[in-house]
């Protein structure tokens, strides 16, 4: 409630009390004449009264025969009759009186109503407050508005995503100066989407492209158009595009896009209803009737853009869909460079090394990366963040927290110890493996009582499939060296035998790579949505063919398994030495380690 509002309705409600007070008191002292007690007794001994009403504190009457100048009624407060006896032959004019005053009277009416009323008022504000306004306002957009000067963030502070960047300089230009732009006949897109992984810097490149044009930012989540009344998403659109035409130019940025304009279809099927799908038909609307001309810009983001509405992403609507994804070695030191200035380095780190620790992680990864290491740096004590304090902090990221404390018998011990060593040999002995970095049997994380930590020494983007049943063999290894040393299979290798079986079946059926079940894309990688089969999606395939993918993906695995154990039979000698060094130091790093074989040498070289 705006407080001018506020102040001319309690205004109004106090003017209305003291006129009612007012006439009431008017018309009493009009009608009715107040006289001293001492005279009441005079008309009760003169017998000029005709009828008395009379209360506890008060006496109303009425005169038998009003002489000139008199009133019909009177009124008098009670006083003691022996007082008053007393007092009158002493000639004194008594006058009664009563504690309560009529203000008195007014107030014990009016402060409860008002105090009501108070009540009343702050739990409507409160109300309005949780629900965005108040039910007056509940159609009100709940974009947050960000002027010139909150917009701070400029494209200096988005580093490893050059294309994406530029993609979004020529909105910058555009913004600056539109009829540059216009000359030509050139028209901006209405709309851009930013598509990419969690975590890939999108929110902030939306920020980046407001901080650089220098104009009005409007941002709001897609989940904040739904509400449990119907019809208020439609019309928190049609209000946020009425704000953005009184702020223009300036850039609309509508985050998490899947949850307003995801597929109709598929809504339904996943137990929406027509609630959304107003919303989203209401944004279309929008998007159809505002002109790139006037200066706004509407950007989305989102990580699922399958999920999308296929009217969302016609020409005319979001017209350019910009990749921003995750960062290779370039952008990531590039990245580690922005997010460093915030804490003190070594100088003997060098952030090359850093980047080459963490591929596949995007922006927000890295700058958790830095974090963390900072605080592995104060926690051991140092003026500055080491290189081995980022190697720990990756550790801990991927690997997750040590368990020092979950204390494991002695029989466990050297199941886990040869379980990471038997990944250990055989990635050593594979060509277009990721080389081993080390290998520790210190419980971390939820589950894991120990790890093989491997990582590449560069961004990979296809693998032969050479190179994916090697990968297999790996992660089958530690099966395998358990089933040489104890002649038995523990439940430790639940976490491999699932990974295995998703790259067989991938393989298989995603891939083509099986010559018996033929080169056909049998499975989509997001053939399901929340549980359901999409259009497109599901199974596509026969009984007939089933089986044999089934029989295909088993004799894979087989495979993979038997090259393991035939690699950790050759090795076993090492294999019990190594067991030996790492149930006394819990950790071997790569120095530690043996060599890669020649084999796999030659093989990586050519």
């Amino acid at each position: 409630m705006d407080k001018r509002t506020s102040f001319n309705l309690w205004f109004v409600v106090v003017a209305i009390g003291f006129l009612f007070a007012f006439q009431y008191f008017y018309e009493q002292s009009q009608r009715v004449e107040p006289i001293p007690y001492s005279r009441f007794e005079e008309y009760v001994a003169q017998d000029r009264i005709a009828e008395l009403e009379v209360t506890e504190s008060r006496i109303v009457g009425r005169l038998r025969d009003p002489r000139e100048g008199e009133r019909a009624y009177f009124s008098t407060y009670r006083v003691d009759p022996e007082l008053a006896q007393k007092l009158s032959g002493h000639d004194v004019v008594v006058y009664g009186a009563t504690d309560h005053s009529a203000i008195g009277t007014v107030l014990s009416w009016v402060l409860p109503v008002f105090l009501f009323f108070g009540i009343w008022l702050f739990l409507m504000r409160r109300l309005s407050k949780n629900m965005g306004g108040g039910l007056m306002s509940i159609g009100k957009s709940k974009a947050k508005i960000y002027v010139e000067q909150d917009t701070k963030t400029t494209f200096a502070d988005v580093a490893g995503v050059d294309e994406a960047k530029a993609e979004l300089e020529e909105i910058v230009e555009f913004l600056k100066d539109r009829q540059r732009y216009g000359r030509l006949g050139a028209r901006l897109p209405k709309g851009i989407l930013l598509v990419g992984p969690p975590g890939t810097g999108k929110t902030l490149l939306a920020r980046a492209v407001a901080g650089e044009a220098g104009v009005a930012f409007l941002s709001i989540s897609g989940s904040e158009f739904v509400e449990m009344f119907v019809g208020v998403g439609a019309a928190r659109v049609r209000d946020l595009f009425e704000q953005a035409r009184k702020l223009a130019p300036c850039i609309i940025f509508i985050d998490e896009l899947d949850a307003l304009g995801r597929a109709r279809g598929a809504a339904g099927m996943a137990g929406g209803h027509d609630e959304k799908e107003q919303t989203l038909n209401q944004l279309l609307v929008e998007l159809d009737g505002f002109d790139a001309g006037e200066g706004i810009v509407l950007l989305g983001a989102t990580n699922r853009p399958e999920v999308l509405d296929p009217a969302l992403l016609r020409a005319g609507r979001f017209d350019r869909q910009v990749l921003v994804d995750r960062p290779d070695k370039i952008g990531r030191v590039a990245i580690l460079a922005v997010h460093s200035k915030g804490i003190r380095l070594a100088p003997q780190v060098d952030l090359e090394k850093v980047a080459e620790l963490t591929p596949g992680f995007t922006g927000a990864d890295l700058a958790n990366l830095c974090n963390e290491a900072a605080l592995v740096a104060t926690r051991h004590g140092r003026e500055a963040v080491a290189f081995e304090d980022f190697e720990a902090a990756v550790e801990r990221m991927i690997a997750g927290l040590e368990k020092r404390n979950r204390l494991l018998n002695r029989k466990e011990r050297r199941v886990v110890a040869y379980h990471e060593l038997g990944h250990a040999l055989v990635a050593l002995s594979l060509p277009g493996v990721d080389p081993v970095q080390k290998v520790s049997i210190i419980p971390r994380g939820i589950g894991a009582l120990g790890y093989t930590l491997q990582r590449p020494t560069e961004d990979r983007f296809l693998m032969s499939t050479e190179e994916l049943e090697n990968k297999m063999a790996v992660l089958l290894a530690g099966r395998a060296a358990e089933k040489i040393v104890f002649s038995e299979i523990s439940t430790g290798a639940a976490d491999d035998l699932q990974k295995v079986t998703d790259i067989a079946r991938a393989m298989v059926a995603r891939f083509g790579m099986d010559e018996r079940v033929g080169q056909a894309a049998l499975e989509s990688e997001t053939g399901r949505f929340l549980g359901s089969p999409m259009e497109g999606g599901g199974r596509r395939y026969g009984e007939d063919t089933a089986r044999e993918i089934d029989i295909a993906v088993r004799d894979r695995i087989d495979k993979a398994f038997a090259k393991a154990m035939a690699i950790l039979e050759t090795r076993r000698d090492e294999m019990d030495a190594l067991a030996s060094k790492l149930l006394e130091q819990e950790t071997l790093s790569a120095a530690e380690l043996p060599p890669p074989t020649p084999a796999k040498q030659q093989a990586e070289a050519a």
